[in-house]
């Protein structure tokens, strides 16, 4: 029941709310330095700031005349500065102000680089351990004649990136997909019960996550690339428009539905699944490609010379990545030499002949000005085998692995090769396009593969460079499997590394353990795999 007018409070408020207040507000005492008036500033604060009385704050005068008198008269001792209060009074003061810093100018200095200002943290890749019962999961073989088989690819979920649940999912020579729980667990507890799935019956070259973490997308030596459900374990889409192995795919970041390929025959095809067609004996969507780029990094016959009757085969696609911050472009490599090319896929035109005219090639936003492969003394170019985008610390670099067993950085958005940031150990030997390179969440750290066959893979801190430790010693040597260490990726407090010997390692920094691994190696080596580098 609603009250009636004469049980309403007999107080009468005021008509406004910005009334004076008898007493004013104790105001807290400044922590700063209040900034100065500006002499351009409007008339109205010279006037405030003209003569007057320094040592009593500004009365407010009755500008509304339906103000009572009681609430608009003050006496002069309630607006007096006591001693024990702070306040900030407009107009001149009698008192000297306090000193001012003068901001010097900065220069910069000729060596100057972000990178020297952060610390180090090779302290935490070198605490870097795994369990061997705990920590290492194997590709157990569909065939009955053999128990393991290889690794190709790996690739945890962008929930694993982000501190949830860990899931990696690993493809291997026989077209199987594990989906491993690498979650930390003591060395007796089972491990956890993997999923497995069957996209191809070939060899599986790259697995990538989409954004949801509900599909993945796989290629193959198939000649095809295809996209399964994890919830129901079926193949979804089928992608053909490619005539040799298909070495790379990656979803683009910015949309859940569009893809990219690259294979053996130089091509790169973009796809996009909302374009499919469904088979019709059976529920798979077949997709064909809806922009192709046609011998991405062949290099154009220059003018005046004749073609020969048998042209060169176009260089193979070996690495494709969306850059985080130029979400419209499109980075490729290839396996003739160290040129990146950033493709503007925002411009690009169709490729199917015409009656009138030849396609046009896409264009290329921006190339490499020169190959860093063919520095150094090399006598001639070598590939590029893997790539990864830095972000955080390391961000608006690119790392491409190289045939010369270097890794090279690269600059965004111009592609331009850094010649004085290069990695390299003496230990790590890149001759195989199995081998890839993984950036950590956090940015500050790049994990490679080696071809070596004792099992090596390597940590780099590239976030903090030290002008005084050469390349090779500042390189982490992980050591605990046999045979080549082809695919590497990251999750958030964790590494996974896959090696030819049917493993799957995973390391993490516990510096409790790696400190009694390095005090007794002897009795440690049963049971656990550390770090190991040059003095």
């Amino acid at each position: 029941m609603l009250p009636s007018p004469s049980s309403s409070p007999t107080q009468v408020l005021e008509p406004l709310t910005n009334t004076v207040h008898k007493r004013p507000l104790r105001q807290a005492s400044l922590k700063f330095f209040p900034t100065p008036p500006n002499e351009r500033k409007p008339k109205r604060q010279a006037v405030l700031t003209s003569g007057g009385s320094p040592s009593k704050r500004i009365k407010l005068t009755r500008s509304l005349n339906f103000i009572d008198d009681d609430t608009s008269e003050s006496s002069e001792g309630e607006y007096e500065i006591s001693d024990d209060e702070d306040v900030f009074m407009a107009g001149p003061s009698t008192s000297r102000p306090p000193p001012r810093r003068v901001l010097q100018p900065f220069t910069k200095p000729a060596s100057f680089s972000p990178y020297h200002e952060q610390s180090s943290t090779r302290p935490i890749l070198q605490s870097f351990v795994s369990s061997n019962k705990a920590d290492v999961f194997r590709c157990i073989s569909m065939q009955q004649d053999r128990y393991l088989t290889p690794p190709y690819a790996c690739s945890y979920s962008h929930g694993a990136k982000n501190g949830k649940t860990p899931y990696l999912a690993v493809g291997n020579e026989e077209g199987t997909v594990h989906i491993f729980n690498t979650s930390k667990r003591r060395d007796w507890d089972p491990e956890p019960q993997r999923e497995t799935l069957q996209p191809h019956d070939n060899g599986i070259f790259e697995v990538k996550w989409d954004t949801s973490d509900t599909r993945i997308a796989t290629c193959s030596g198939d000649k095809s690339a295809r996209i399964t459900d994890v919830r129901t374990g079926t193949v979804t889409n089928v992608l053909r428009g490619h005539s040799s192995t298909v070495k790379r795919v990656t979803w683009d970041p910015n949309h859940q539905d569009l893809l990219a390929t690259g294979s053996r025959d130089g091509t790169i095809c973009l796809w996009d699944l909302r374009m499919s067609e469904q088979h019709e004996e059976s529920e798979l969507y077949v997709s064909e490609p809806t922009r192709t780029i046609p011998n991405a990094h062949q290099e154009p016959v220059a003018k005046g010379k004749s073609r020969s009757r048998k042209a060169p085969s176009a260089p193979g696609i070996t690495s494709l990545l969306y850059p985080e911050a130029l979400t419209y472009g499109l980075v490729s490599s290839a396996s003739a030499d160290g040129i990146l090319k950033y493709w503007d896929l925002r411009c690009l035109t169709s490729t199917k002949k015409t009656r009138s005219a030849k396609p046009k090639p896409p264009p290329v936003l921006f190339s490499s000005p020169f190959d860093p492969t063919a520095l150094q003394g090399s006598r001639r170019a070598r590939g590029i085998l893997s790539l990864a985008a830095g972000h955080g610390p390391s961000a608006g670099l690119i790392f491409g692995l190289g045939a010369d067993s270097t890794i090279h950085c690269y600059s965004l958005p111009t592609l331009t090769p850094q010649s004085d940031r290069r990695y390299f150990h003496e230990n790590l030997k890149a001759s195989s396009f199995y081998v890839s390179l993984s950036v950590s969440t956090c940015g500050r750290w790049l994990a490679s593969g080696g071809t070596s066959t004792d099992g090596r893979a390597f940590l780099f801190d590239v976030a903090t460079r030290h002008p005084e430790v050469s390349p090779t010693k500042a390189a982490i040597q992980l050591h605990g499997q046999t045979g080549e260490v082809g695919a590497v990726d990251w999750a958030e407090d964790s590494l996974a590394t896959c090696a030819d010997d049917g493993t799957v390692r995973v390391w993490r920094p516990d510096v409790e353990v790696s400190r009694k691994c390095k005090e007794q190696p002897e009795e440690s080596r049963w049971d656990w795999a550390w770090v190991s580098w040059c003095s």
